[in-house]
């Protein structure tokens, strides 16, 4: 098998050549689930793969140096035995053609190792394919082998020994190869997938701490990614304890979804959290990461909005950058929005301008809750009706506890086990 493989092209623009990264195109040739076997133009076997010895129960050194006929001959005990012949001549139709060529389904008894003279019988689907050498000439030959054995053996229509597979039976047997292959690739691919998950789940969560939440058993959070994806998002939330007992709440939306949202989404959270600490007001703190999302790749046309909470003061002060209402919501189920200090998202205007910041007055048993879009958006009707349901929700179950409402807000909603957009959800009990 050929090694490594270094090389470089230089760009049509004039740059310095790209190096492509070294190829151990032995360790692909070892892992691939396919059973492979290599040969050279006089039939000799020169490798094998690991899929292929688990496929024959043989070992490669037992096969490596023999003649592939004396290695694997036709089932002496079998008198319309033909595997060997049949594979013999379309190995000398690829070396006279120098063309691949597919083989119909073949019966090809193999030796059961260790027991000289047994054989086992075995169904295989086999496509061998040329590797030409410098001059042109078929260097080795690669023998790619399925084996089909239980489809053959369970299907009802084989119970004649001796007798060929039909043209429909050859047909499904080849199809059954396929699909064989396509469910070990899949496989692979769920498992990728899953390792990728878990990591982008993992770097998530670390960005989405909020340690003082754990000092506000009034306040519940809900975090639910789209339900297609990586189970990461832009859309955020965090609370922060301030001085003077205050304490922000905030919610945010980065356009998109998976890890180049969650990346923005992490830089942005982060920058509104310090901004509120050290300014203390909301429109101010937005103000800085309006000027920061500038700086930050896919960051522009992000919304957010930053509520400042004062227990003493019963009072909530708020500004937003383009985002959905908080709702204010009272025990008897009347409610307001908060929307009288909304702006436009951060990087809207080319221009810095000072941010809107308002006010509203709340009473002990009220609860305020914020939210992205997910929650209320739908993509077939109007943004009024998915706010009019949330409205309708909290009116009718104004009084539950935070963690018991924000459930009922997903339920009511229909996305208890994630939407078509990424949803974040702060239930606060004031």
């Amino acid at each position: 098998m050929v090694g490594h493989r270094r090389g470089g092209h230089r760009q049509r623009d004039g740059r310095a050549p790209v190096t492509t990264p070294p190829i151990d195109y032995r360790a692909l040739f070892a892992a691939t689930p396919s059973p492979y076997l290599v040969v050279g133009p006089d039939l000799e076997i020169l490798d094998v793969n690991a899929a292929y010895c688990r496929a024959t129960g043989c070992m490669i050194e037992d096969l490596i140096g023999l003649y592939l006929f004396d290695a694997f001959p036709d089932n002496p005990a079998d008198p319309h035995a033909d595997g060997a012949r049949n594979l013999n001549a379309s190995l000398h139709r690829v070396l006279r053609s120098k063309e691949p060529d597919t083989m119909a389904v073949q019966k090809y008894d193999i030796p059961v190792p260790g027991h000289p003279g047994e054989f086992q019988e075995r169904w295989w689907s086999p496509v061998n394919t040329p590797v030409l050498g410098p001059g042109g000439e078929v260097a080795w030959i690669i023998l790619r082998v399925e084996d089909v054995t239980d489809f053959v053996l369970s299907n009802a229509a084989h119970t004649r020994p001796g007798q060929a597979l039909s043209e429909r039976e050859a047909m499904e047997a080849e199809l059954y190869a396929r699909a064989r292959e396509l469910q070990i690739m899949n496989e692979q691919l769920r498992l990728a997938h899953a390792r990728e998950r878990k990591v982008a789940v993992t770097l998530q969560e670390a960005m989405m701490q909020s340690p003082d939440l754990a000092q506000h058993p009034n306040i519940a959070v809900r975090y639910l990614p789209a339900a297609k994806g990586l189970n990461v998002c832009g859309d955020w939330y965090d609370v922060v304890n301030l001085p003077d007992d205050t304490y922000g709440v905030a919610v945010g939306d980065v356009v998109g979804h998976g890890l180049e949202a969650a990346a923005a989404m992490g830089m942005l959270r982060s920058a509104l959290s310090a901004a509120v600490r050290a300014l203390c007001e909301p429109a101010r703190a937005m103000e800085v990461l309006g000027l920061y999302a500038r700086s930050v790749e896919g960051a522009l046309a992000t919304t957010a909005i930053k509520a400042v909470v004062s227990p003493r003061g019963r009072h909530i002060t708020y500004s937003s950058a383009g985002h959905l209402p908080p709702v204010l919501v009272h025990p008897d189920g009347t409610f307001i929005l908060l929307d009288q200090a909304t702006d436009p998202p951060l990087g809207a205007r080319p221009l810095h301008v000072p941010r809107p910041q308002a006010a509203v007055s709340y009473a002990p048993g009220d609860t305020l809750v914020l939210y992205t879009d997910g929650l209320v958006e739908r993509r077939d009707e109007d943004i009024d009706a998915g706010l009019n349901r949330l409205t309708a929700t909290l009116a009718d179950h104004a009084r539950l506890s935070p963690d018991h409402l924000a459930d009922v807000l997903l339920s009511r909603l229909g996305v208890s086990s994630g939407g078509h957009d990424d949803i974040a959800l702060v239930v606060v009990r004031l």
